[in-house]
């Protein structure tokens, strides 16, 4: 029998906005095609290591996506309530991740964890 998926849910700002859901759509395919088959390797065969998976501590993971046209997509993601809360997604231009990217994930994971998100 198949492993049961790992729910995913799109960290929700206050005003309801998903982010990592408007960049997916705005990448257009196939990039959001190849970003969410890397995302479900992740929900059915988690734990997941590298190439695909890497920790960046402290509970928040990346998803590491070459696309199609030579870029390369990160998605920022934490565990909570046993859901894949995916924080937070953007092109990569440089080898090291920016700190403001990594901030804004830690920031949407901090609040996730004090139940400030809104998933209603």
């Amino acid at each position: 029998m198949p492993p049961t998926p790992i729910p995913v849910l799109f960290y929700r700002t206050k005003r309801g906005n998903e982010p990592v859901r408007e960049w997916l759509k705005d990448l257009g395919r196939p990039g959001s095609s190849i970003i969410g088959d890397f995302i479900g390797t992740v929900q059915t065969d988690w734990p997941v290591g590298m190439p695909i998976c890497r920790p960046m501590g402290d509970g928040l993971h990346e998803v590491r996506c070459s696309l199609h046209d030579g870029r390369i997509a990160r998605v920022l993601f934490c565990f909570h309530s046993v859901k894949i809360v995916l924080l937070h997604g953007f092109i990569k231009k440089t080898q090291q991740t920016p700190d403001a990217d990594l901030s804004l994930a830690r920031k949407r994971q901090s609040e996730c964890v004090a139940g400030k998100e809104d998933r209603s």
